[in-house]
């Protein structure tokens, strides 16, 4: 039997809570884990709960690049408190949307370096949110591990994915990648053994989702979509992402 992997959503967000109870079920149902990231300290502990309610969510906690100033001690604590619980560190990275000044960025990248840190000690995989920053992303990274680094939703050049590729990351593509044809070309030119999918949910999508928060529901779509892209069928694609996913997991 195969399983449906959502490499990267919020799932502890408030979004989701008052209809949990029927996506833990729909998960079950259409046989798809989730790898839920979190955003800051509280919601990492939200994360930690929600993962008691159902194995198929394999959580990952730790401090978005908009949530920078968050506590970072108590998040390094959650990780050694919780190691054997946690299935990975994310989402975390650089985003200078988030940035006023070189305080900001210095700020981002002190959490950033200090949770790959723990990620690295901890041997667990990492969730990176990379917009607008990739070619920094990259260049840290030369000091850490990455062979079990997601760079989630990806939207570098092609020549930023060959540099990817080189250095062993794994890269996602959400439900945009269905109507995007740049995405789509991405895809195609990346190394299919490090290839994810994802939802990124609640974030919105346009054209056939009519604006509507991402659902988990959403992955099977997402997989139909790459197996056209890659020229396989639907089936032998995910099973290709169910072991790119667990190799990504370390599992």
């Amino acid at each position: 039997m195969t399983w449906y992997f959502d490499s990267h959503i919020h799932l502890s967000d408030p979004h989701y809570s008052s209809d949990m109870d029927f996506t833990l079920q729909e998960m079950e149902f259409l046989k798809i884990k989730a790898c839920c990231v979190s955003m800051d300290a509280e919601n990492s502990l939200q994360t930690l709960e929600l993962a008691k309610k159902s194995n198929l969510v394999l959580p990952f906690i730790g401090i978005h690049p908009e949530c920078a100033n968050d506590d970072l001690e108590k998040v390094v604590d959650l990780i050694e408190n919780n190691h054997d619980t946690l299935a990975g560190i994310g989402e975390i990275g650089l985003d200078p949307t988030y940035t006023n000044n070189d305080e900001d960025s210095k700020r981002q990248t002190v959490v950033f370096e200090t949770l790959l840190s723990c990620a690295e000690k901890s041997h667990k995989p990492v969730s990176i949110h990379s917009r607008k920053s990739l070619d920094d992303i990259l260049q840290i990274m030369t000091s850490y591990n990455t062979e079990h680094a997601l760079l989630h939703w990806f939207d570098g050049s092609k020549k930023q994915l060959q540099k990817a590729m080189d250095m062993g990351f794994f890269v996602s593509f959400g439900p945009v990648m269905i109507y995007a044809n740049d995405k789509q070309t991405l895809l195609s030119k990346s190394d299919e053994s490090k290839i994810l999918v994802e939802t990124d949910g609640p974030v919105r999508f346009s054209r056939c989702f009519e604006m509507k928060s991402a659902q988990i529901s959403f992955i099977p779509s997402v997989i139909f979509a790459a197996s056209k892209v890659l020229g396989k069928s639907f089936d032998d694609t995910a099973s290709l992402l169910e072991k790119n996913s667990n190799s990504y997991l370390g599992i």
